[in-house]
């Protein structure tokens, strides 16, 4: 185990196995490892889904963001058209940055590529599809959904507020 790259192996099964492998990976995690090597195929899988929701809430709240702000420009009179997207970014918005945004598994994201990592010994693992993550900076797009999201709130409020006045 490296700065560079770590491996999560397969150990055998016992009572307690899974939480010392959870336990292990957010060890890794928080160890800011550039490249992770999930042996097992479980705890792969499910680090796999949590990664996938987060980047689904996150893209969730951008285009509804965008598309708030784009259909109250462009169809100021459908006014539940773009409040319900503007509501939407908000909401995933905000259970993205409940949930995820503080999780050191939100730092990486799952490589389907494995030639991008060919210091990995791949092939001295016992598994056949390890799940590969690779670290990466979300500050951009954590930034970009916090915006996005605040401006399409505002907005709504806004419209609210001009409608009712």
């Amino acid at each position: 185990m490296t700065k560079d790259l770590t491996i999560l192996l397969k150990i055998y099964e016992h009572e307690y196995s899974t939480e010392e492998l959870k336990a292990e990976l957010n060890r890794v995690l928080e160890s800011n490892a550039q490249t992770i090597i999930v042996e097992p195929a479980r705890l792969g899988e499910d680090t796999v889904r949590w990664i996938a929701r987060g980047n689904r809430l996150n893209e969730t709240a951008v285009l509804s963001g965008v598309g708030c702000l784009v259909g109250g420009l462009f169809l100021p009179n459908r006014g539940i058209v773009f409040l319900l997207m503007g509501f939407t970014s908000v909401v995933c918005a905000g259970v993205y940055a409940i949930s995820w945004q503080f999780d050191p598994c939100c730092k990486y994201q799952v490589e389907y590529d494995h030639m991008p990592v060919p210091k990995t010994p791949l092939l001295s693992l016992t598994a056949t599809t390890p799940v590969v993550l690779v670290r990466k900076d979300d500050y951009r797009k954590k930034v970009l959904q916090s915006i996005l999201a605040i401006a399409a709130g505002s907005f709504c409020f806004y419209k609210i507020y001009t409608w009712h006045s």
